[in-house]
């Protein structure tokens, strides 16, 4: 088994090993992975965090040992909580950091990936926060574009902004809203939701394809077409701009 660190900005996830494939996720700077095939010069990779797989540039990342690996398993998650920063080496390279990157062994403002040692003196987040937070944080992507298969600020889709929220929180979420909707404990009406709580929705089929946070007084923030906030009753997301529903409620979920 080999395994590598993404030591670039944002790199995208493809579903094929291939530039003009369909991305589905993105790896942030400092996220690990395990190595499960080469293909040319595309590797597919097993994200440590969330399991998901997808295929990554061979050139866009660094390999690391399988002790390295381990240290990142063990050691404390420490993410970037700046909107942008950036992470600076001995020569004065920078790499862009965007919100919710991780930081590989942080320490008084010290990142290390391999044998490369980073400066990085933004703002960071090392432990869980209280659930009342989820909200606050959800908001630092407020107007975010919708970009399928984003994960920053510069671009997100739906279960990418709660899985990043709930990140910067302390929580593990599962990438996709389908995988979202199997963690946590049903919750049977609005009125028992609280604020951090998440609502899915699905389509014509039956199948979830959206997921938004539960925020007080029946609203709801999600990413639709941006990140932005709308109400939320019994039958689904009501817009607040088109006056229309947009989205079918199937479930709220607890997850904390």
């Amino acid at each position: 088994m080999h395994y590598g660190i993404c030591n670039l900005s944002i790199v995208p996830l493809r579903i094929e090993p291939s530039d003009s494939s369909e991305m589905t996720s993105q790896i942030l700077f400092g996220e690990h992975f395990k190595i499960l095939e080469v293909k040319k010069n595309w590797c597919k990779i097993r994200i440590a965090f969330d399991n998901y797989e997808g295929w990554m540039d061979a050139k866009q990342f660094e390999e690391i040992t399988e002790e390295t690996f381990a240290k990142l398993e063990t050691s404390e998650l420490t993410l970037a909580s700046e909107f942008i920063e950036f992470a600076i080496d001995k020569k004065e390279n920078y790499i862009t950091v965007p919100l919710g990157a991780s930081l590989p062994f942080y320490a008084n403002q010290n990142v290390r990936i391999n044998t490369t040692n980073f400066k990085y003196d933004g703002a960071v987040i090392s432990k869980k926060l209280a659930k009342k937070t989820i909200v606050n944080i959800a908001f630092k992507y407020l107007n975010t574009p919708y970009l399928w298969g984003g994960k920053t600020p510069f671009g997100m889709d739906c279960s990418g902004f709660t899985q990043m929220v709930y990140k910067l929180c302390g929580y593990k979420l599962l990438r996709d809203a389908t995988q979202q909707a199997t963690q946590g404990d049903v919750l049977s009406f609005i009125e028992e939701s609280e604020p951090g709580d998440l609502a899915f929705f699905d389509n014509s089929e039956g199948i979830i394809t959206h997921v938004g946070i539960i925020m007080k007084d029946n609203y709801i923030i999600h990413a639709y077409g941006k990140v932005r906030v709308d109400r939320i009753d019994h039958s689904g997301i009501f817009n607040i701009d088109t006056h229309t529903h947009t989205h079918k409620l199937r479930v709220i979920k607890k997850i904390i």
